[in-house]
């Protein structure tokens, strides 16, 4: 009998798509609907509604600010947590320099793991719930700040120190830019920066956990979620999709374009979702966001979100592809002044919460995640040659 089918392992799809690793109490996905919540609320609602600091509040404490005074505690707690300790400082001049060419991300991996050294994160198996809680505090409300460090030094410009006064969106804008926002370019950004906060078990999420589950440090398992985001097919779109606005460049280049793509089975960056059937519920609030500043570019995007549709559903019958967050997510940050090299960086200024979130809860469960492969090799045991 052939060894393969003594393995009794389960038949799982490719991917573990769809399968159900643990239980969770911070958020989902219910893509059939176009719906996805933090906890028990819509999280374009708390988009449209909330600071990021209060959806920050929700995701580690487990409820929104009840009122102002409690809102402003937490930001305080946050302010001071945002300047990097001497030995990170001086440490980013050589980090900016060895990755010029991968960009700030590559550096934050480095950056983060050195952070969480120099400031003694320890275990998390090792450590009591507060002491988790307060690294993971530590690492996101200083991973703006690396961030944009890194891109300043990467361009030859000396880093903007945080402001405690400014709240998360406007004081990263501020630091990249060492302007204060327009308040309503920072508003944008801070609804896309809530927006992308947290979103179900997706591969860089899951690597957190992974990572958090074998009882390892927060910024360990950030640095793994780090690296999951950097792949294309995860947080690399915002920047490719806005790539493919100047691609085609003109309105009646749209179709022979498109066409000339999908008949090649080409992938179109911007649209379609694994988990979404219907239209990506951050899609269509970005494109809201996108429609109150206008202008050309604006008018450009939806003109081809309309043309690609329309093709799509033509070549592709009985199957709804749309535009799913990068496509629009590109134009608002194009136009609240955010350089393209930045927009998976922003993106990950985000997610450090909801990866964070997720590595508290995990760390709450003892239980190491280490699931099996289907070996598919030459049938062992073979003799061992000699060597001729």
């Amino acid at each position: 009998m052939d060894g393969r089918s003594m393995n009794t392992t389960a038949e799982v799809p490719r991917g573990l798509a769809g399968v159900v690793v643990t239980e969770t109490e911070l958020g989902d996905v219910r893509g059939r609907e176009g719906f996805y919540h933090y906890r028990q609320y819509s999280a374009v609602e708390l988009a449209t509604s909330r600071t990021f600091e209060d959806v920050w509040h929700l995701m580690f404490r487990g409820a929104l600010p009840a009122d102002a005074a409690e809102r402003a505690a937490f930001a305080a707690e946050i302010a001071p947590l945002r300047r990097l300790p001497e030995a990170v400082r001086d440490a980013l001049p050589a980090l900016a320099r060895a990755t010029a060419l991968s960009g700030p991300l590559a550096g934050l991996r480095t950056a983060l793991s050195l952070l969480g050294a120099s400031a003694g994160f320890r275990p998390v198996y090792d450590i009591d719930p507060g002491r988790r809680a307060a690294d993971a505090l530590a690492a996101c409300a200083a991973v703006p700040t690396l961030l944009t460090a890194l891109h300043r030094l990467g361009q030859g410009l000396e880093p903007v120190e945080p402001r405690a006064d400014l709240p998360y969106a406007a004081n990263y804008l501020y630091m990249l830019t060492g302007r204060e926002p327009d308040p309503v370019k920072a508003r944008a950004v801070e609804q896309y920066l809530i927006s992308t906060i947290d979103h179900g078990f997706n591969a860089s999420t899951f690597t957190a956990r992974v990572i958090a589950s074998t009882g390892a440090d927060v910024a360990a398992a950030l640095t793994g979620a780090i690296g999951a985001l950097s792949g294309p097919l995860h947080g690399g779109a915002p920047s490719r999709a806005l790539d493919t606005l100047d691609a085609i460049g003109t309105a009646e280049r749209i179709e022979p374009w498109i066409r000339e793509r999908v008949l090649a089975g080409d992938r179109i960056m911007g649209f379609g979702h694994p988990v979404y059937r219907t239209e990506d519920p951050r899609s269509r609030m970005l494109r809201e966001i996108a429609l109150g500043f206008g202008g050309p570019l604006v008018d450009f995007a939806v003109e081809v979100e309309r043309r690609v549709e329309q093709i799509l559903a033509e070549l592709k019958p009985g199957r709804e592809l749309h535009t799913n967050v990068e496509f629009y997510a590109g134009v608002v940050m194009e136009l609240c002044g955010l350089p393209r090299e930045m927009f998976t960086p922003t993106f990950c200024a985000a997610r450090v919460v909801g990866w964070s979130a997720n590595i508290l809860e995990q760390a709450a469960d003892s239980k190491i995640i280490r699931p099996a492969a289907r070996y598919a090799g030459p049938t062992p045991p073979e003799p061992v040659p000699a060597l001729g």
